[in-house]
């Protein structure tokens, strides 16, 4: 078989595997699995994410300074926790693998490069979610309150605010109609406790978005190849044996740029009182 006839098959079953386990029913057959420990392991997974970004930029600053056993060590580390569904995708992927090595469409790495590959490759799927539950976040805060909310923490403030005017309005002692007009000339004062309980509170309901955000992102990545070329990169990389594996995938920096600009336009609004 040429290396096209080779290459055109290989994307062929890469198809056909991405179909049956991402589209929008097998993406919720393999959430059945997150109906368990992985309503612990989701959230948090990502309060460790940052961690697992740092320990990935120095791995990749190690590599560039020729410090192969620092950096070896590094990519070792288990940072995040396997969650059931990362499990059953490495599973799923690692037995895809195989078949195509059996039927000779297969790669030459190391099983313990195919290992960690496979692990990077179950793992950016956390990383999406995250940001398909950013993107939610955002189009909720314009939706309600017509702003940007690139995160729960900017939108924890609205929703206070919100939460806080609807209290005191049912409150008022002349009545919902009076409260509402004089409430909306004399705001209610809010306590920055207000905003916190509200940000944790936000912040678990995130969590638990996150844990089946995989349910929207899938077949959206089905539709747009993304699954596919994702997978069609891992198995070029793993054909180039020696190259370098353990960098930082784009899907894991994205989340963190989000991360940031809710942080920024959080502090942003405090400022602006």
């Amino acid at each position: 078989m040429s290396a096209k006839s080779l290459h055109e098959e290989r994307k062929a079953e890469v198809r056909r595997f991405v179909r049956t386990n991402f589209d929008p029913r097998g993406s919720l057959l393999l959430h059945r699995h997150a109906l368990g420990l992985d309503l612990l392991r989701a959230p948090l997974n990502v309060l460790l994410a940052p961690v697992f970004l740092l320990v990935r930029l120095i791995a990749g600053l190690a590599g560039l300074l020729r410090l192969k056993r620092l950096r070896g060590w590094l990519l070792r580390r288990k940072i995040l926790f396997e969650t059931e569904v990362a499990r059953r995708v490495g599973e799923r992927t690692r037995a895809f693998i195989g078949d195509l090595n059996a039927r000779g469409m297969g790669v030459t790495a190391a099983p313990e490069t195919i290992d960690r590959a496979v692990d990077d490759y179950a793992g950016v799927r956390n990383a999406v979610a995250e940001i398909t539950t950013s993107l939610l976040v955002l189009v909720t805060g314009f939706w309600l309150f017509h702003a940007a909310t690139p995160g729960v923490f900017s939108l924890a403030g609205p929703v206070a605010e919100l939460r806080a005017q609807a209290n005191a309005v049912d409150s008022f002692w002349l009545g919902q109609g009076l409260g509402r007009l004089y409430y909306g000339v004399f705001p209610t004062a809010l306590g920055p406790w207000q905003v916190m309980l509200t940000a944790l509170a936000l912040s678990c309901l995130a969590a638990l978005v996150t844990t089946f955000a995989g349910v929207i992102a899938d077949p959206i990545q089905v539709l747009t190849g993304t699954h596919r070329r994702r997978l069609m990169r891992l198995l070029s990389r793993l054909d180039n044996a020696g190259a370098q594996s353990g960098g930082i995938e784009r899907e894991h920096v994205t989340a963190r740029i989000g991360d940031l600009a809710d942080l920024a336009w959080s502090v942003w609004r405090t400022i602006r009182g």
